[in-house]
């Protein structure tokens, strides 16, 4: 039985010529899993090509051809609509595309461990820079009612347009899930961004209705849970919708999102504008008027602080991103 890829997300009308078209559910080195209209295919796939050539990423959507030799290949990735992407922990100045073509970013933290402002911070920049819808859900709640509210406080007042949602993870009857299920339509895709042991898993688990991901244990002594989900995997549910589950994050480093950043700290940057020097960092400027609404005790400095250490990585990264072009190019670095 052919499948239908609509459920899949694809909404570009007639396929391309030039292959078949899939979908790409996981990737691993040098091959990658594809939903195509005959099934799923184990494909070729060099993720690890130059960096000005596009690498296959989960979510991608793909034309795939036959090598005499290989078999099934990768041929070429289709355009995407967005990505969720963040700077590679272990390069400077290199993205690293955590999935494609998403409608939905779900920020999914878990109720038994406090909540950092600054974490919460990145993972929206990370999130709103895809261009996504953006929701926060907050897991374990049957464990601790409290902290549920104080936590949807602390991230109303960061983001108040951004929906928070509760869900219970016991055995049994996931409380509050339904209003996570309303999100997923018929070929949304959802990608599930969180630290590990959030519950991005157990969640997973539960939205589809069976358990197809591993739950790994959470230490008592701190509430972390080791890497469970070592890939990126599209899931299919079937009342509709997709998920993609990924690996617990603790490096949020964030990739060309100066927009984003001005959304996440939009009312610091609404009383920058009254500030004497355009330029103005916000440290010890005369007639700072950020500095001003702080020393009035209506604004936080560790939110100034959170706000300069972003927007200086920012600065760093556009400036090296600059030097390495140049060196691509064949020119010199400038003395300085």
């Amino acid at each position: 039985m052919d499948i239908d890829l609509s459920e899949y997300g694809w909404s570009g009308g007639a396929a391309p010529t030039d292959g078949r078209l899939g979908r790409i559910v996981r990737v691993d080195r040098g091959e990658c899993d594809v939903i195509a209209v005959e099934g799923r295919l184990r494909v070729i796939s060099d993720s690890q090509r130059a960096q000005d050539l596009v690498a296959p990423a989960t979510g991608d959507w793909v034309m795939v051809v036959d090598d005499p030799e290989l078999g099934p290949v990768v041929a070429r990735v289709l355009d995407r609509t967005n990505t969720v992407s963040r700077r590679d922990p272990s390069e400077a100045v290199v993205e690293q595309v955590l999935v494609a073509n998403v409608d939905l970013v779900l920020i999914v933290h878990g109720l038994d461990r406090p909540l950092p402002p600054g974490r919460l911070e990145r993972f929206l920049v990370v999130g709103w820079d895809s261009g996504a819808e953006v929701a926060v859900v907050l897991t374990k709640a049957d464990r601790n009612g409290e902290a549920a509210v104080e936590v949807a406080a602390v991230v109303s007042a960061l983001a108040p347009e951004v929906r928070v949602l509760t869900v219970g993870m016991g055995s049994g009857a996931h409380e509050g899930l339904h209003e996570v299920e309303a999100l997923m339509t018929p070929g949304r895709t959802a990608a599930l961004l969180g630290e590990s042991g959030a519950g991005k898993s157990t969640l997973v688990n539960a939205l589809i209705g069976e358990d197809r991901l591993e739950i790994g244990e959470v230490r008592s002594s701190d509430s972390r849970g080791r890497h469970t989900t070592v890939s990126r995997e599209l899931l299919l549910r079937p009342a509709g919708g997709l998920l993609i589950d990924t690996p617990g994050i603790r490096a949020v480093g964030i990739w060309d999102a100066e927009e984003s950043l001005a959304r996440v700290f939009g009312d610091l940057e609404e009383r920058a504008v009254g500030c004497r020097f355009n330029d103005c960092a916000h440290l010890s400027e005369p007639d700072c008027a950020v500095l001003a609404e702080v020393a009035a005790g209506r604004v936080d400095i560790r939110r100034v602080v959170r706000y300069r250490a972003l927007r200086t990585e920012l600065e760093v990264q556009r400036e090296r991103e600059v030097d390495r072009n140049r060196r691509r190019a064949g020119g010199r670095r400038p003395r300085r």
